[in-house]
Formats: structure tokens, C-alpha cells, sequence
């Protein structure tokens, strides 16, 4: 690197890996939900409703890392194929509560499946420690981040 320029060397840098790795683990990923007929997104959002039923469309979006616009497409379709459900009327305030129904939950199981297979293959170089101490360093850089902006 030019002695001009103090640029991030990304070789070493950290963040770059994480996007690198983030990359690669999204490519797996859309790779095995492709012939499922899913993308990440559309997994992201069935799991998120199977652990947590009834969250709202911003809800969703915040979960699953894309726009309220984005979520709301992906919705309708979603409910025009029979995955999920939503309320005609929002019990509370404007959110319309969101829930998997049976075709739903039996896709997301078979994504599931594909989804651990890829994590597995990603996390097979590592010892349960590694694995252990991988997470613990992400969840402090997460937390150091969010502490920063305000989140």
C-alpha cells in the first residue's frame, strides 16, 4: 500500500472477512433454497414466523435484514401460495400479525434441513471451541456496533 494513502488493507482487515465470509454463506445458502423454490430471504421470514408467530411486517423486515417495502412483496406472495396467514384486521394499532400455515411449516422444514447442511459444512474446520469462541467474538462485535449507532 502507498505510504500516501492509509487505506484498510484488506488482507488483514477484519470487516472485510466478515462480508467475505457473509458472501459466501449467503451464496451456500441460496445455492440449496434455489431448488426448494425459496430465496434467503423468503427462508429468513418463514423461520422467523415459526419461532416467533405473529410478527408484523416491520417485524419481519428488521429480522430478515431487508426493506418494510421488500417484506411486504415477499408477503403477499407468500400468502397468495398458502405459506402464511395474515390478519384481516390489525388487533392492535396497523400491524397485521403474519402466521405460517401447514404448507408453510412443511417447506420451512425441508429448507431447515438444506439451511443445517449448510452451516455444518461451513463450521466442519472447527473445533466445538473454535465454533464456541467464534460466536462469542461475533456477538461482541455485533453488540460494540449497535452500542456505537444508537440501535
Amino acid at each position: 500500500m502507498s505510504p500516501e494513502r492509509a487505506g484498510i488493507d484488506l488482507e488483514t482487515s477484519l470487516g472485510y472477512l466478515l462480508k467475505e465470509a457473509s458472501s459466501a454463506l449467503r451464496s451456500a445458502m441460496e445455492d440449496v433454497l434455489r431448488p426448494l423454490g425459496m430465496s434467503v430471504t423468503h427462508y429468513s421470514c418463514l423461520e422467523l414466523l415459526a419461532q416467533r408467530p405473529g410478527l408484523s411486517n416491520s417485524e419481519l423486515a428488521r429480522g430478515a435484514f431487508v426493506t418494510r417495502q421488500t417484506m411486504n412483496v415477499l408477503l403477499q406472495a407468500l400468502e397468495r401460495d398458502g405459506f402464511v396467514t395474515r390478519a384481516t384486521h390489525a388487533p392492535v394499532g396497523k400491524a397485521l400479525p403474519t402466521r405460517l400455515t401447514p404448507r408453510g411449516r412443511r417447506s420451512l422444514d425441508t429448507a431447515t434441513a438444506a439451511v443445517r447442511g449448510v452451516e455444518l459444512r461451513m463450521l466442519s474446520g472447527m473445533t466445538a471451541a473454535e465454533q464456541s469462541a467464534a460466536f462469542h467474538s461475533l456477538q461482541s462485535m455485533v453488540r460494540a456496533l449497535r452500542a456505537g449507532s444508537g440501535d
